[in-house]
């Protein structure tokens, strides 16, 4: 670090993306990517003409998606806020609703840049852990006074808390936002979108990343109360405008529009989850309930740290966190059934049965 750092940037521990190598050929199951390409009608929208209005500034509204959105949620457009990935969104609410006195609450194995985001702009955090079984207690969220950030299904376990337990921390204070972070709810959870109706004080917050194919194209939306994705704006009006490039607006509202695609997409992961989760249980793997396109699985045959050492040197990229609550895990996203049976011959050959 340069002499000129400040010391609160000093003290910052930044988020630590998952590897992302260009020089060697992996099978990439380490960042919770789609196995498949965009839709079809994606890359018939990102046409030449598009390409050729790059000279203009996007639309800061990201109105063709925003509507596009909007309709498929059943919502008002006022209602819909679109992101450079859900990042930005999720940050944007740590800045909109924390603050003076107002801090956060999110578990402790939960997603990993909560808690940057936390120190990033100096709010109190309070960290509140896990059950053994690794399931939230809601009664552990109930008389805090602050913001709550729940990543349902968890971002790290892939475990789901039910809707109902969401609408007990909605209705036992209706002075403090619940910010549920969807990123993974297409994969067999329950969206808390329907209840925006019902609860102002819910923000819902998903991501194109995963089941919409589009990591790369960096996109994220919000859904909440009109006030409060008008409170969002006021902290994206405040950084940057022009937060959505013109490709992404167009690419995001293509994918939305293409059903058909988007749930063959995601039926086709569910499917392989649900192969994989048999065939590591089948190793003598312990592997929780998940409802995200990855599975959090740990073997007493190998610590999480030394399996994910050995899969590298195989060519397979998984995820170990070396945290105490969770060194002994590996988290594996869900590739295609061709990568999910490599892995599991790796897995297979580690283990001497093959």
């Amino acid at each position: 670090m340069s002499r000129f750092l400040s010391r609160e940037a000093e003290r910052l521990e930044p988020y630590t993306p998952g590897e992302q190598p260009v020089d060697v050929p992996y099978i990439k199951l380490n960042t919770n990517e789609s196995p498949f390409p965009p839709s079809p009608k994606v890359v018939k929208a990102v046409s030449r003409a598009e390409l050729l209005k790059l000279n203009l500034y996007s639309d800061p509204t990201c109105g063709q998606l925003v509507r596009a959105i909007a309709k498929r949620y059943e919502l008002k457009p006022e209602q819909v806020l679109a992101g450079n990935g859900s990042d930005e969104l999720l940050s944007f609410a740590f800045r909109a609703f924390c603050g003076e006195g107002k801090g956060a609450a999110f578990p402790d194995v939960t997603y990993g840049f909560y808690k940057v985001w936390a120190a990033f702009y100096g709010i109190g955090a309070k960290i509140i852990p896990l059950k053994a079984d690794f399931t939230i207690d809601v009664d552990d969220y109930m008389d805090y006074p602050g913001a709550i950030f729940i990543a349902n299904p968890n971002a790290l376990t892939g475990m789901e808390l039910p809707i109902a337990q969401i609408q007990r921390l909605l209705e036992a204070d209706e002075n403090r936002v619940v910010i549920v972070d969807e990123a993974y709810v297409d994969f067999g959870g329950t969206s808390c979108a329907p209840l925006l109706y019902r609860y102002d004080n819910l923000l819902v917050v998903q991501t194109f990343s995963k089941s919409r194919n589009l990591a790369g194209g960096r996109l994220g939306f919000a859904l909440g109360s009109p006030a409060l994705i008008a409170d969002l704006n006021r902290v994206k009006y405040s950084f940057n405008p022009y937060n959505v490039n013109r490709l992404s607006i167009v690419a995001g509202a293509a994918a939305v529009e293409d059903e058909a695609y988007f749930q063959k997409c995601i039926a086709a992961v569910q499917t392989t989850r649900d192969w994989t989760v048999k065939e590591l249980e089948a190793l003598g793997f312990t592997v929780l309930p998940s409802k995200a396109n990855f599975v959090f699985a740990r073997s007493e045959k190998f610590p999480g740290g030394e399996l994910y050492r050995k899969l590298k040197e195989n060519g397979i990229l998984v995820r170990w966190f070396d945290e105490e609550r969770i060194r002994d895990f590996c988290r594996i996203t869900i590739g295609s059934p061709e990568q999910m049976e490599h892995l599991v011959d790796e897995i297979k050959k580690l283990l001497g049965e093959m």
